[in-house]
């Protein structure tokens, strides 16, 4: 037996998946939350092989809580799924731990075929993923310039792209108001712009926030 947790923020999608899951026999839900701060304490009272994890819910960054949840339960694996495009966010979530990466928009069978997969101590992504994942190892490949910015760069420019101002996105990761400054200008420099205006619309054209 597959042991499911199910972290997403609307109800409807938990709902969906729960549905889903109830159509095979190998696979059993253990527990739900909407809340990303109360992850790892609930994952710690249940038997979790899988966790299927939203990268957008509020108050806490998902790659902030994949790092948690890979430090603290190392043996729990990852299943991404969200309405984010795979094509910018999924590496960086791969390299930080997940075991797969999904798309809200994907079929139902393929959210089984995933669980599965991981289960078995395997990586799950899409084929248009893995095609794009070969490209990249190709020294002549482009990649895409946001993938100069480190983790922490990246999460402060989609906080910034959302309309957080300096001081809110200090307070939310515990950092100096002049730390966030730093990193706006690296952000700024590594991407070869030159405003917060910028930055908002290299976000949008490039759907880094939706």
């Amino acid at each position: 037996m597959i042991n499911i947790f199910i972290a997403d923020d609307h109800a409807l999608i938990r709902e969906g998946i729960k549905k889903i899951l109830s159509t095979v026999s190998d696979i059993k839900l253990v527990g739900e939350t909407a809340d990303p701060y109360e992850i790892s304490e609930q994952l710690g009272k249940v038997n979790c092989d899988i966790l299927i994890l939203d990268l957008s819910m509020p108050g806490k960054d998902g790659l902030d809580v994949l790092k948690e949840i890979k430090n603290f339960s190392p043996e729990i694996k990852i299943l991404i799924m969200t309405m984010l495009p795979e094509d910018q966010f999924a590496k960086r979530t791969l390299k930080a731990g997940a075991s797969g990466y999904l798309t809200k928009e994907s079929a139902p069978d393929e959210l089984i075929t995933a669980i599965r997969r991981i289960a078995a101590g395997r990586k799950y992504v899409s084929q248009n993923l893995a095609e794009k994942l070969a490209q990249d190892l190709e020294d002549n490949s482009d990649k895409p310039v946001q993938d100069l910015l480190s983790d922490r760069e990246f999460q402060i420019l989609k906080m910034m792209a959302s309309g957080k101002s300096q001081t809110d996105i200090a307070d939310e990761l515990s950092i100096s108001v002049s730390t966030v400054n730093t990193y706006r200008s690296r952000i700024l420099e590594k991407l070869d712009l030159r405003t917060t205006a910028d930055l908002i619309h290299f976000a949008y054209q490039n759907k880094l926030i939706m």
